[in-house]
């Protein structure tokens, strides 16, 4: 082109990843990008991937569990299957337009991690959610998937605490978007990804894959496999070297006496600190099986986890904001109307709307609903009496 702009087929090309310089050799100089990346990606340790693969598994009946009492349906989740993947080759698996879930790693293993959702899934994850039909994926609805992964991810983290022992993970508040999948937010390189069959109890399957970093997948499988994690240092020096005493020929024969000649040895947990001759390996007389040091175990004793009393003028942090004004409604229906039947409303027109008459009315804070009442009349004024609490299920449930 003369002008050096882009047709519109010049743009879908590059948004699909699809070279269109060449016109009918175009087929075959975009397949050759795709076996070279689906050879490439297999770039990460398969120790690594069996790793992420059993943990995973091992989360995936708490998983369905949350999505059975978020959905009111019988939901479950396959074991996944976790490959090693590149943008090119995954690009190639996904569906032309996907939802994305961002819920990246910020502490304990920081990093990128997110889910992609086929666009039905999705709908059919809210639908259930919001008891609504033929949803479609606006901002509520997309909050409403972010409220779901959060589960997921509270299942997960809780489970990688536990088998790693890191009380650090956390991650950030997910934010799920409607894309194409030509903008996806994948890692760079190679990264890891586990594919999921999501069953919703309706007969129909859908496909979720849960994406991690290249550096992610590197640190959660290291943590797995017993070798600590960037947050916890290396608990396990101790263990690893359980042959260090015959290993090291002259060691024990070496230091005569070293195991009985200086009594009470093993009570000197610091020996390879206060020693410096010893060869420099800090904490040998703590942890080194075979040299005649017997390790000292002691119990942990956690204090009791009773909350200390406020005195009498300490009302906690919530007394510094008791004095900030909060938006509260009153909700009495909600329905829908085609712009044609609003532009054609005039005085006199009545609106019905999606509640009974007699049906308590919604009661909301920051237009969240909290709680349900009845309307009654004071002098003049109408109010509102409160008769039901709504607990945070309902109200995730009403936010549709």
């Amino acid at each position: 082109m003369s002008d050096g702009a882009l047709s519109q087929d010049e743009i879908d090309a590059l948004l699909s990843g699809v070279d269109s310089s060449g016109g009918g050799g175009g087929g075959s100089s975009s397949a050759a990008p795709s076996m070279t990346a689906t050879a490439a990606a297999p770039g990460g340790s398969e120790t690594d991937r069996q790793a992420i693969q059993t943990f995973l598994a091992s989360t995936v009946d708490a998983m369905s569990s949350n999505l059975s009492m978020l959905t009111g349906s019988t939901a479950s989740l396959t074991p996944p299957q976790v490959s090693y993947a590149t943008r090119d080759s995954l690009l190639s698996q996904i569906p032309d337009t996907v939802t994305s879930v961002k819920a990246d790693f910020t502490s304990g293993f920081p990093g990128e991690h997110f889910f992609l959702f086929p666009e039905p899934a999705a709908k059919a994850i809210a639908g259930l959610m919001t008891k609504e039909e033929n949803i479609e994926l606006d901002a509520m609805t997309m909050s409403v998937i972010g409220e779901a992964i959060s589960q997921i991810i509270g299942t997960q983290i809780t489970a990688l605490t536990n088998k790693t022992g890191n009380k650090s993970i956390a991650s950030v508040s997910p934010e799920a978007t409607n894309i194409p999948k030509a903008v996806a937010p994948l890692p760079g390189g190679t990264f890891s990804t586990a594919l999921y069959q999501l069953d919703l109890g309706t007969g129909q399957k859908y496909q979720l894959w849960e994406i991690f970093g290249g550096g992610v997948t590197a640190d959660i499988a290291r943590a797995l496999n017993g070798g600590g994690s960037p947050a916890m240092g290396m608990p396990a020096m101790g263990g690893g070297m359980s042959g260090m005493g015959g290993g090291m020929p002259g060691m024990g024969g070496g230091m005569p006496g070293m195991g009985m000649g200086m009594p009470g040895m093993g009570g000197m947990p610091g020996m390879g600190m206060g020693m410096p001759g010893m060869g420099g390996m800090p904490g040998m007389g703590m942890g080194m099986p075979g040299m005649g040091m017997p390790t000292n175990v002691q119990s942990v004793n956690f204090p009791n986890l009773v909350p200390p009393r406020a005195g009498p003028h300490e009302g906690g942090n919530i007394s510094l904001i008791m004095d900030v004004f909060m938006e509260m409604t009153v909700e009495l229906g909600r329905t829908k109307k085609l712009i044609k039947e609003i532009l054609g409303m005039g005085e006199g027109t009545i609106i019905e709307l999606d509640k009974l008459a007699g049906e308590p009315v919604d009661i909301l804070v920051n237009h969240k609903p909290i709680a349900k009442g009845e309307v009654v009349v004071i002098d003049e004024n109408f109010g509102v009496r409160v008769t039901e609490i709504l607990s945070p299920m309902e109200r995730m449930n009403d936010m549709g």
